[in-house]
This record gives C-alpha cells, structure tokens and sequence, in this order.
C-alpha cells in the first residue's frame, strides 16, 4: 500500500527507536506528531520531519498520565487533520534485581510501559473507529516472551502489553483497525546501551533503523493482510 498522505502518530518519537520510525515513515510521504518529554529532543525530530517535506507537530507530556495523554494526542490529530496510524513506542527500561530495585521504580515501569500504551491507544481509537480503518502498532518486547534475571519490571511490562495488545486486536479487527503488536530483541538504542544490554556494535546488533524498516514494511501491506505478532532479532549478535 501507499502511504503517502496517511497521518501517524508516533509516541517516545524525539530519540532512538520511535524518531527513527518517524523518519521512515515521513520519506514515505506519512505526516508526523511525535510525543515525549523532552522538548529539546521533538523540536530537533520536528525541523528533521519537516525538512523532509511532511506536516510534523510534537506534544510533551508523560505516558503515565491519562488526562494528559489525551491532550496531547487530541492536539496532535487536530494539527495533523485526522489520524490514520500509531505507532505505541514510548516506555522506560529500568533494571535490578526484585530484592533491591525500589517498589516505587518497579511500579514506575509498570504505569509507564503497560499504562502509557493503553491511554494512547484508547486516545487514538475514536479517530480510527470514526475513519473506519486505521493501524495501532504496540511495541512489546521479546523480554515479554520470556523473562530473564534483573528485568522482573520490564519483562513484567511487556508482557502485559503483549496480552493488552492481543485483547485490542481481538475487539477491534471487526472494524478494520489492524493491531499489531512486535516483539524485538534487543536494538542498539539509547535504553540499551545506556542500560548495559548491548554495546550496540552496528555489525552484529540490531539497529533503530532496521527496527523502522520492519515497521513501514509491515503498514505497507495490503490492508486485508495483519501481521498479528512478530519478533526481530539480531542474526549472530
């Protein structure tokens, strides 16, 4: 399919794994607006965006809160004239072990990974339900799948979105509203390298922009076609 004219919104889109989806997504011809908290970050992403000859607009706010979600993500259907695709990539990545990560970061994790894809996605359902069509890609993880030491709180959180984003595609087929939901190993982002899971060695590693391509080439397909669930992985890490 073409996607050119089409309009996404792209949540965590200012840096790593969610600015590289924007950009592929805008050479496609998709108009943009991307969240995050970083104002620094999405005005820098925008003038990229824009430079490439697409509409683009940002919102700041935080994933963990409902009210402002909804804000955000009204303001930007209304800059963009209508939403056709969210792309649901925002999250955090904190690591420990149960005994010693704090309650209170465990339970951040949570609220943000598993609660910010949930108000996204129930903010972008009017617009798609009201089109008739539309596109929600919930990034998971493979973390999601099988749980590993240190990660209780990711894992946990990607799980759940795997289960959440199964229960949407479930509800919301019947209205030509293809949620997909991707599993990928560990890419070279921000969060990883700064995490201490990968060096990011862009000859073995997987990288944001093999991420993006998997994304845009998935939209692409014809709309009677949905990749329910896919994973991603670096070939000989």
């Amino acid at each position: 399919m073409n996607l050119k004219g089409k309009n996404a919104i792209v949540t965590g889109g200012g840096r790593g794994l969610g600015k590289a989806v924007a950009l592929l997504l805008a050479k496609e011809g998709v108009n943009i607006g991307i969240t995050g908290r970083n104002e620094e970050n999405l005005k820098a992403t925008v003038a990229e965006l824009k430079a490439i000859g697409v509409k683009a607009s940002y919102a700041i706010f935080s994933m963990d809160e409902e009210s402002a979600v909804q804000k955000g993500i009204a303001d930007l259907a209304k800059d963009l004239s209508g939403v056709d695709i969210l792309i649901n990539n925002a999250g955090i990545g904190d690591f420990g072990s149960i005994e010693e990560m704090p309650t209170e970061t465990w339970e951040q994790v949570i609220k943000t990974n598993l609660f910010g894809v949930y108000y996204a996605a129930k903010a972008v359902y009017p617009f798609l339900k009201e089109k008739g069509a539309g596109d929600i890609v919930n990034v998971a993880s493979t973390a999601g799948l099988k749980g590993g030491p240190n990660m209780s709180a990711y894992a946990a959180s990607k799980a759940a979105v795997v289960s959440l984003s199964q229960s949407m595609m479930a509800e919301w087929r019947k209205q030509n509203i293809r949620v997909i939901t991707l599993t990928p190993s560990t890419i070279a982002s921000d969060m990883s390298i700064q995490g201490g899971l990968t060096d990011g060695n862009p000859d073995t590693v997987l990288q944001p922009e093999d991420f993006a391509e998997w994304v845009r080439d998935i939209l692409k397909m014809n709309r009677r076609a949905l990749i329910a669930n896919g994973s991603i992985f670096s070939t000989n890490p």
